[in-house]
């Protein structure tokens, strides 16, 4: 949670690259990448209970799975563009430490779970369905947090990629914009198709 209060030298501390220091990063990072994983299912959750077969131990074996699975595939792609963005800026950065920049920089939306609990008692299952009672303006309210812990996310990867690599806040943000823009694109491409 160091990274939440005081980024900077999380980051810089990144910088090590010695066995036990990235050992000892492991298991934060596994829990980070899947929890952020299990909040990026979620959040995209808003009609799997549509299907009558499906029920709410369906939903949460779906969520843990699912969000394992999709937390370490954008650990791994996005971790890396980071990795191919900064070398084309100059960076000397290994791809692990791209990708425990994303980690870290994930915190955010994994913390967003925390949502869930008011979500659910406010509004039940029917966050999982078409309509329903989450659709006024306290549902809208809690997808604008939602959405203020995906910024937040964002602007810790700008603070990680400046933190780590040394950089001016121009060149940190070009990096983090085409690591932010090209998956969204790649998303939005793909939804279309």
């Amino acid at each position: 949670m160091l990274v939440l209060q005081r980024p900077r030298p999380v980051f810089v501390a990144l910088r090590d690259d010695r066995p036990e220091s990235v050992a000892d990063r492991s298991e934060p990072i596994l829990l980070i990448v899947w929890l952020a994983g299990i909040a990026g299912i979620l959040a995209d959750a808003g009609t799997y209970l549509n299907d009558t077969s499906r029920s709410g131990l369906d939903l949460a074996l779906w969520a843990f799975l699912a969000g394992g699975i999709s937390g370490g595939f954008g650990y791994f792609a996005v971790g890396a563009i980071l990795y191919w963005v900064a070398g084309a800026l100059g960076s000397q950065g290994s791809y692990r430490r791209a990708r425990h920049v994303v980690a870290f920089a994930a915190v955010p939306v994994a913390l967003s779970l925390v949502l869930w609990p008011v979500k659910l008692a406010l509004y039940g299952d029917d966050w999982f369905r078409s309509g329903g009672g989450d659709a006024g303006a306290g549902g809208i309210a809690l997808d604008v947090v939602g959405l203020a812990f995906l910024v937040w996310s964002a602007a810790l990867l700008l603070v990680g990629v400046r933190s780590v690599h040394g950089w001016t806040w121009l060149r940190s943000l070009s990096a983090t914009a085409v690591v932010l823009v090209l998956p969204a694109l790649l998303g939005l491409a793909l939804s279309v198709l």
